[in-house]
């Protein structure tokens, strides 16, 4: 049904609905197995008529960023009329098709379901996010992404993260509404709680670390997204992840601990998840210069304008 390809970027293709469907570099077999069973089902539970757009974003977008931690993040768009009863049933045969296809692990322990629990409230490690078309216009962060709705409105870059995650996004089934984007206004306070969510994942991830094993990966889920809103921040762009390190370190040329550092993260990105307590305890430090550096030649730019 959908066929990777090694082309940079995305190939058109015609869909059996007749849908304009679009995929960029997806190599992964589990991912694009769970695309297909998931538009399969889709098609079949809902009908047609009521997908409005399904949106792939994120690491799979990029040819040299999807790696062995690395998630699907699918959103699926639905009209209004659909249920919110009707969307909790498809979450959980979602759910059941990212453990199907090794994209999520079974709550086989009291950790486990801990860190699923966390998972679910901050939208880390999911990969699926459905909501309605309503709910997509008006931007509503909490429900586009399912998640907690205090930790939403207190903690979450709304527009840092959407517009990062529209800026690396395809278009694989139904409409093309990314055009939300243009009335995304970024803030240094959107900046200001991405540094405080950030510290928090980090933190916690160190503070986690003893009693579970793969804490290593909200590490570094915590950089991506400190680089990914920096960037966005500072460039108003987005790239490959190696290029936005390449940036930041450029912009810090006189510190030679910073590009040590992101070549570690893409070094450990692209491994089986294990301990690394040294780099995890370099991380909140890191994430703080992250931020800085964005905000720093932000104000530069602005005062040379």
């Amino acid at each position: 049904m959908i066929k990777s390809t090694t082309r940079k970027r995305a190939k058109s293709l015609r869909f059996s609905h007749n849908y304009t469907e679009s995929i960029s570099l997806v190599s992964n077999k589990k991912i694009l197995g769970y695309i297909n069973d998931l538009i399969t089902f889709l098609n079949k539970k809902i009908g047609k008529e009521n997908i409005i757009s399904v949106m792939l974003f994120g690491s799979n977008t990029y040819a040299n960023d999807a790696s062995k931690i690395s998630d699907c993040d699918l959103l699926v768009i639905l009209s209004d009329n659909i249920s919110d009863s009707k969307i909790k049933s498809l979450e959980k045969f979602f759910s059941e098709l990212e453990i199907k296809h090794e994209l999520r692990a079974r709550q086989n322990s009291l950790i486990n379901t801990v860190v699923q629990v966390i998972e679910k409230s901050t939208g880390m490690y999911i990969s699926h996010f459905i909501t309605r078309k309503s709910h997509w216009f008006a931007k509503k962060f909490a429900k586009i992404f399912r998640v907690n709705r205090i930790f939403a409105y207190l903690f979450a870059p709304r527009n840092l993260v959407l517009k990062s995650m529209i800026s690396s996004s395809e278009i694989i089934l139904g409409k093309d509404l990314r055009y939300i984007n243009d009335d995304l206004s970024i803030t240094s306070f959107g900046m200001i709680k991405s540094i405080i969510l950030n510290l928090f994942i980090s933190i916690f991830a160190i503070l986690f670390d003893p009693i579970y094993d793969k804490s290593l990966k909200y590490e570094l889920e915590a950089i991506k997204w400190s680089l990914k809103a920096s960037n966005i921040y500072l460039f108003n762009d987005t790239c490959e992840l190696k290029k936005m390190a390449n940036r930041f370190v450029k912009l810090n040329k006189n510190s030679k601990g910073l590009a040590s550092f992101f070549k570690r993260f893409l070094y450990l990105r692209n491994l089986p998840i294990k301990r690394s307590f040294g780099y995890s305890f370099l991380a909140p430090i890191n994430i703080l210069k992250i931020h800085m550096l964005g905000l720093s030649y932000k104000k530069l730019i602005k005062d040379k304008r």
